[in-house]
């Protein structure tokens, strides 16, 4: 067995022992925090440079055309969710911050490193990759519409198109040029092709380290605030129970092949909280929570998608058996 396969297999095991090194840091060394967050861009960065790594771009250029997978994302992110969102914040005590912590973050579809976990998973990464500046573009524009619906105009006048932007460039854009690059430069060179041979085993320590980076962080953050937060918890939880089940039935109607579903229930459970995070920072005072409010959905969020890349491929989105992907013959009679 090879480096890359043992650690696909022992993915749970290498996120576990990141989570559980980040948890002794943040709740021991709390001064380290800041320094650990610089590196979170650099490091989605580098983690999505070795997912894409893995994705033929002929067929990253196919899926841009898969109109209804882009469509069914779009639906179920941009319809489906808020009401699901709006059902699930009914039970928060009616304070007004909490209120738009939770709706910042669970009405922002994930635009990073969503593509790493469905990768894991076997999902249809290209897929969801040619869907992201699409559902980059629609959260901008609706986000402030949700906030302005769900809480007031005061905070919907807040949103600013520079922290999606800039996500967008550094973690996606970047990163997805620079493994075109090496693709094309692959077939090329010898030397090329045995770098990108060579990073095919990394996504899984990079998720590793992505999970240590930004646990360890944003912890210290959240254990600040957590007798003020602790409410939230259950309703992020329950978005996890939630959004998988109606991203696996809405991609059966659409009658998606096994990838697309896979990529589909991610989709609609990985919110972009890294993103949003910066949104939070920027609100006008007595709003000072509402970071803390979105890392705690960031934490949570991570300890589910450690579960999801296992129980989706397993349980929820099962491959079809053997003998069902067998084209039928007809017999001559």
């Amino acid at each position: 067995m090879d480096a890359k396969e043992w650690l696909r297999r022992h993915q749970v095991l290498v996120y576990a022992v990141a989570v559980a090194l980040a948890v002794v840091i943040g709740v021991g060394r709390p001064m380290w925090a800041t320094p650990i967050e610089g590196l979170i861009n650099p490091v989605l960065a580098v983690l999505l440079y070795v997912t894409f790594l893995e994705i033929p771009f002929v067929r990253l250029r196919r899926a841009f055309t898969n109109g209804r997978f882009i469509g069914a994302a779009l639906g179920l992110n941009f319809l489906v969710v808020p009401v699901v969102v709006w059902g699930l914040t009914r039970v928060l005590p009616s304070d007004r911050v909490v209120l738009v912590g939770v709706l910042m973050v669970l009405l922002t579809p994930c635009i990073d490193y969503v593509i790493t976990f469905t990768d894991l998973a076997d999902g249809d990464a290209e897929q969801l990759t040619a869907t992201t500046p699409a559902l980059m573009l629609v959260q901008l524009l609706l986000l402030p519409v949700y906030l302005w619906l769900f809480v007031g105009p005061e905070i919907a006048a807040v949103i600013e198109a520079g922290p999606f932007i800039e996500a967008f460039v550094l973690i996606i854009a970047l990163p997805l040029g620079l493994a075109w690059l090496t693709e094309a430069g692959a077939e090329r060179s010898g030397r090329v092709a045995g770098w990108q041979e060579t990073l095919g085993w990394f996504p899984v320590p990079m998720m590793g380290v992505t999970l240590f980076v930004v646990i360890a962080s944003q912890l210290p953050r959240v254990q600040n605030a957590f007798d003020q937060i602790v409410v939230v918890v259950p309703v992020y939880v329950a978005f996890l129970f939630v959004m998988p089940l109606l991203g696996r039935l809405v991609s059966g109607l659409f009658g998606m092949d096994v990838g697309e579903r896979r990529a589909l229930v991610f989709t609609s459970v990985t919110r972009n909280s890294l993103v949003v995070l910066p949104l939070g920072l920027a609100l006008p005072a007595g709003y000072e929570l509402v970071p803390a409010i979105i890392v705690t959905q960031t934490l949570v969020e991570l300890s589910g998608m450690v579960v999801l890349t296992r129980v989706v491929p397993a349980v929820l989105v099962p491959a079809p058996p053997a003998d069902d992907s067998q084209p039928t013959i007809p017999s001559g009679e």
